[in-house]
């Protein structure tokens, strides 16, 4: 007989471990061993966090392991068990990897492939291995099917709570523990801060909202409310705030924006418009996709959406400063542009509903469609175009975890027809779904891809963006190491071409994935390495560095209530009368609807204790050394892209933090 020694990893997490039978074998060229239970008498086997050893027999030489089989059977109850990996030791000293990461249930039989990355050509003269890849792929397709969410957004998984998916896919215990915690925490601050102001309706005066501020602790948040009415402070959120993703460079202003130099010439410093833009230093966020826009009625009372248009001026100080705000996109004599010359009361009025807009635009249009939607594309593709052994798969698979489980609770507990949004967002509801649909129409695969973004928006100018700044930096780091992988595996572009199973993927994301969106220029076929590092690239930045630019910092803004009202309970004004603030009090959000904005924006935008950052591992799919010191190149690199991001921010007034490596995600998983 001849013995293997195999190793193997329970999972670290809760409920890993599993007191029901577990077998494996080993499955080799030449055939394959004894079925061997990994059950030693008197010991705690297959307990969580254990890494455990075992002899394994054959009668002959197995030559080249293709996989080992584990065998679950259940023991008098049901106790699913989490392997991580297998290591098995040859009679000639060989040490083989095999990654696993997988959850089994029931009376389950999986089959685990040895760890080097392959191709479907790298399998061709195989027919075991060629015909494992295809039943692995026909098992996934069955397991994660598209459905169409709602019409004009990309598809999502079919599941209608998170019940239905996978184990494989969903959160661990630690993970669901803690999003369990931090919601009863979040409904706790919640009906505490309504029973402290549950004898009122509208707030009395903007300080009174202090009300329901104790208890931040967010630096940022506490910036917030002693410089929200300041016009820099206004521009400067348009650049480093939650939504950095709307500013463009002004070419020439729109016809549907009648501004007059006499309008701006004092914002201007004497200087005039034509000036100005030919100096790159004017700017304009446009809310044209809020236009229509059918809003809310929560409880029987009709809340407002305004589809504003803002012109900003980059002064000598590199401020951004607003110089007009016109708050419907057809101008008229009820819809007056309003200017920072105008009466206190009424200019902090204009941008306080800019600011409501950007709420709207920022949570549905870039948070939602831009990060989340797209990320569980990927996802979906990866899970049933491309087998556990295959490169790309290896590669992209850490970018997707959880992924498909948090957007399927935020379907049916955010944006459901009872969640969050519909009682207390004034785009909540039907409104959602339009701004959805329009707004997804804006991610064209030169919109997805940083570098091609900032250059169609003319923002190379544009001072102190270190959105733009420290997205660059990551953008490049990613791609360096998308192509130092994939070059391991495809030597020229017909390599690219031929992958058979590259292709599915890509394909199955353009017909299925985007079927709603086909006029966005997403792919249909990789044809070149370029080509492909590039997809590949935007892929990773999405589901890590885009959602922590956009996820990381809602609460930050969005803690002080009129500095990103949820919804507004008054219609835009229509003239530039003096406004009392009493009018002011009765259009931003009421008590209630306060504190409930202020508890789900900390539910979604805190940082996770278990969190898993870009470019760490804790799964380790990549098993061969050149892969491994790539990665190690990788880390090495976001490491020096931290040192710098720490080193300026000690220089600035307030620190931009969301884009240190230390911040992001490895996934979408908030």
């Amino acid at each position: 007989m001849i013995t293997y020694r195999v190793t193997v990893a329970t999972g670290t997490t809760y409920y890993s471990g599993t007191n029901n039978y577990i077998y494996v074998t080993l499955i080799g060229e030449k055939g394959k061993s004894q079925r061997t239970s990994l059950d030693k008498w008197l010991q705690n086997n297959l307990e969580r966090g254990s890494v455990d050893e075992y002899e394994v027999k054959s009668e002959r030489d197995l030559g080249s392991i293709w996989w080992v089989q584990l065998e679950k059977v259940k023991f008098l109850v049901e106790d699913d068990w989490f392997c991580r990996y297998l290591t098995v030791c040859t009679p000639s000293g060989d040490i083989l990897q095999f990654p696993c990461y997988r959850w089994m249930s029931e009376e389950d039989i999986i089959h685990v492939r040895e760890g080097k990355a392959k191709r479907p050509c790298d399998d061709d003269k195989v027919p075991d291995l060629k015909s494992h890849r295809q039943k692995e792929l026909q098992n996934r397709q069955t397991l994660y099917r598209w459905k169409l969410w709602k019409p004009g957004v990309t598809k999502c998984i079919e599941a209608d709570t998170e019940t239905d998916l996978h184990p494989d896919v969903k959160f661990d215990d630690d993970r669901r523990s803690d999003f369990k915690h931090s919601f009863h925490v979040a409904i706790g601050e919640l009906f505490l801060k309504k029973f402290v102001n549950m004898f009122g309706d509208s707030w009395d005066s903007l300080e009174s909202f202090q009300r329901i501020f104790w208890r931040v602790k967010s630096a940022t948040g506490n910036f917030v409310v002693k410089h929200w009415k300041e016009d820099w402070f206004f521009g400067y959120q348009f650049k480093n705030g939650s939504n950095p993703c709307m500013i463009e460079k002004c070419r020439e202003i729109p016809e549907k924006f009648p501004v007059t130099n006499e309008m701006v010439c004092q914002s201007l410093r004497g200087s005039t418009l034509e000036e100005e833009i030919k100096k790159g230093n004017i700017y304009i966020v446009d809310y044209k996709v809020l236009d229509g826009v059918p809003a809310n009625v929560i409880k029987g009372v009709p809340q407002y959406i305004a589809a504003p248009i803002c012109l900003l001026y980059q002064d000598p100080e590199n401020r951004l400063m607003p110089i007009a705000i016109q708050l419907h996109q057809v101008p008229g004599c009820d819809n007056p542009i309003f200017l920072p010359t105008d009466p206190e009361n009424v200019w902090l009025l204009a941008k306080i509903w800019v600011r409501s807009s950007e709420f709207q635009v920022h949570q549905i249009v870039y948070h939602l469609c831009g990060t989340h939607l797209l990320g569980e594309t990927f996802c979906i593709a990866t899970l049933r175009q491309l087998p556990a052994v295959h490169p790309i798969f290896k590669l992209l698979t850490p970018h997707t975890r959880y992924t498909l489980e948090i957007n399927t609770r935020a379907r049916s507990d955010l944006l459901g027809e009872d969640g969050v949004i519909a009682r207390v967002v004034a785009s909540g509801g039907i409104g959602q779904d339009v701004i959805a649909q329009k707004g997804m129409q804006l991610f064209t695969y030169q919109a997805m891809c940083l570098p091609d973004n900032l250059k169609e928006r003319g923002t190379e100018g544009l001072k102190e963006y270190y959105y733009q700044e420290d997205g660059l930096q990551l953008w490049f780091a990613i791609n360096k190491y998308v192509k130092g992988i994939t070059e391991l595996y495809y030597k020229t572009d017909q390599d690219v071409l031929q992958d058979t199973e590259l292709q599915a993927w890509i394909k199955d994301l353009a017909q299925d994935g985007f079927q709603e969106l086909p006029g966005i220029g997403i792919l249909s076929a990789l044809r070149t390495r370029e080509e492909m590092c590039k997809f590949l690239t935007m892929v990773i930045f999405t589901c890590s560095a885009q959602h922590a630019a956009v996820n990381n910092g809602q609460y930050d803004w969005s803690c002080w209530v009129p500095n990103s009202p949820c919804t507004m309970r008054q219609p835009p004004p229509v003239r530039k009368d003096n406004i009392l603030i009493e009018n002011l009090m009765e259009t931003l959000p009421d008590m209630s609807q306060s504190a409930v904005q202020m508890a789900f924006t900390w539910h979604l935008g805190r940082p996770l204790p278990n969190k898993i950052l870009l470019g760490s591992f804790d799964e380790e799919y990549f098993t061969e050394e050149t892969a491994k010191q790539i990665i190690a190149e990788f880390q090495k690199d976001l490491a020096q892209i931290e040192e710098r991001i720490l080193e300026r921010n000690k220089g600035l007034l307030l620190s931009y933090e969301y884009l240190q490596p230390s911040n992001i995600e490895n996934s979408i998983s908030i």
